[in-house]
C-alpha cells in the first residue's frame, strides 16, 4: 500500500521521518554484510529488490492519495533476515519513487508502511511459528510462507487505514465503504505470492533462503 505523503502533516512527517532513520540505521548496524560478500547472494539480493521494484509499480488506486499493491516482503524477509528486508524495501521504494517522479513527502512513511512493519511481522511471526510449530517442511511453506504472508498484508492495510483516519484525512466511515470491506481479499494474492516463491527456493535453491535449513524441516522427517 502506498500513501500520498501530502495527505498527512509536516510534524507526523518529520516524525515518521525520524523513525524510519532510526529503524534504518539499526538494520544497517545488524546486517550481515558478509554474506553479500559471496557474488551469487549479492546477485540474489540485488535480483530480489528490482523484482519487488517491478511488483510495487503494479498498483492500483483505491482513493486519491492512496494505492493498492501486493507486499512481497514476507519472501524477502525469510530469504535475508529482518535487517535486509529493511534496506531491500527502502531500496525499491528508492527506486519506484525516482521512476514514478512522485513527490518525497511520503518517503519514510511508505517504508515504515511497506518495509519495516511487514518485515518486522514476518521475523515476529517465524520466531513464534518455530517456537511453537514442529520444524517440518510444510510447515514451513504453509505457514511462514503462505499463511505468514496473508496475514501480514492485512494488518498492513489495516493500519495504513488507522494511519488516514487518525491523521484526518479521511472519516472511518468513507474507508469503510470503499476500502476496508476489501482488505480480506488482499490475504489469498499475498500469501499465494510469497507461499509460491518460498515453496520454488526451498525445492530448489535452499541455501538462499536464510531461514530455512534442510537439516532442521527435512533430516528425519
Amino acid at each position: 500500500m502506498t500513501i500520498d505523503g501530502t495527505l498527512f502533516s509536516s510534524t507526523l512527517l518529520w516524525l515518521t521521518a525520524l523513525v524510519f532513520a532510526l529503524f534504518l540505521a539499526l538494520a544497517v548496524r545488524l546486517a550481515p554484510w558478509r554474506k553479500l560478500r559471496d557474488p551469487e547472494q549479492m546477485h540474489v539480493f540485488l535480483g530480489t529488490v528490482v523484482s519487488l521494484l517491478a511488483l510495487w509499480h503494479l498498483d492500483a488506486q483505491v482513493q486519491p492519495g492512496l494505492s493498492f499493491h501486493l507486499l512481497g516482503v514476507t519472501a524477502i524477509t525469510l530469504m535475508f533476515g529482518w535487517s535486509l528486508a529493511v534496506i531491500g524495501t527502502a531500496l525499491a521504494l528508492l527506486g519506484v519513487t525516482l521512476s514514478a517522479g512522485t513527490g518525497w513527502e511520503g518517503f519514510a512513511l511508505n517504508a515504515i508502511l511497506s518495509g519495516v512493519v511487514p518485515a518486522t511481522l514476518s521475523q515476529l511471526l517465524l520466531i513464534l511459528i518455530r517456537w511453537y510449530l514442529p520444524k517440518h517442511f510444510f510447515v514451513y511453506v504453509l505457514v511462514n510462507g503462505f499463511l505468514t504472508a496473508g496475514v501480514v498484508g492485512v494488518m498492513t492495510g489495516y493500519l495504513a487505514t488507522a494511519l488516514l483516519v487518525l491523521s484526518g484525512a479521511y472519516s472511518f466511515s468513507d474507508l469503510n465503504e470503499s476500502v476496508v470491506p476489501y482488505f480480506p481479499l488482499m490475504f489469498m494474492p499475498e500469501a499465494f505470492l510469497n507461499g509460491w516463491i518460498l515453496a520454488v527456493l526451498v525445492a530448489f535453491k535452499p541455501r538462499w533462503v536464510y531461514s530455512f535449513s534442510d537439516e532442521q524441516y527435512l533430516k528425519g522427517k
